[in-house]
């Protein structure tokens, strides 16, 4: 991402979790921001991603998924995996808030569109 304002409430984000200082009322305004801001960028994944993380928050109070997986799906011996944290995951919040400061990397998009399905399967 190359917008300043944009990156600046990220990292005001990160900066307020890294603290753990945080309302979770206020990352929402900021994702709200972000969002505005990088719709010219004409990317449907971060944007719907930046609007399903902040319905997300404002729905559970807390970020309630796990960092997705690096191993492929193996169809034939599938195992069930959770998506979901049971409690706040500030890890993958922070992971998620990384991915969007550089949409630009192919596996950053694909982890961006795991964090969506994850977000639309809650």
């Amino acid at each position: 991402m190359q917008n300043k304002q944009a990156i600046q409430l990220i990292e005001k984000i990160q900066k307020e979790i890294s603290t753990k200082k945080y309302v979770v009322s206020s990352i929402i305004e900021d994702l709200k921001k972000v969002r505005e801001i990088t719709m010219e960028l004409k990317n449907p994944v971060l944007t719907k991603a930046l609007r399903l993380s902040y319905e997300h928050l404002d729905k559970n109070d807390a970020f309630l998924i796990e960092v997705p997986s690096d191993e492929p799906i193996d169809e034939e011996n599938e195992k069930e995996v959770s998506i979901y944290s049971a409690e706040n995951n500030l890890e993958s919040f922070k992971y998620f808030l990384s991915l969007l400061t550089d949409c630009s990397k192919k596996n950053n998009l694909l982890d961006l569109k795991e964090y969506n399905k994850a977000f639309i399967a809650m």
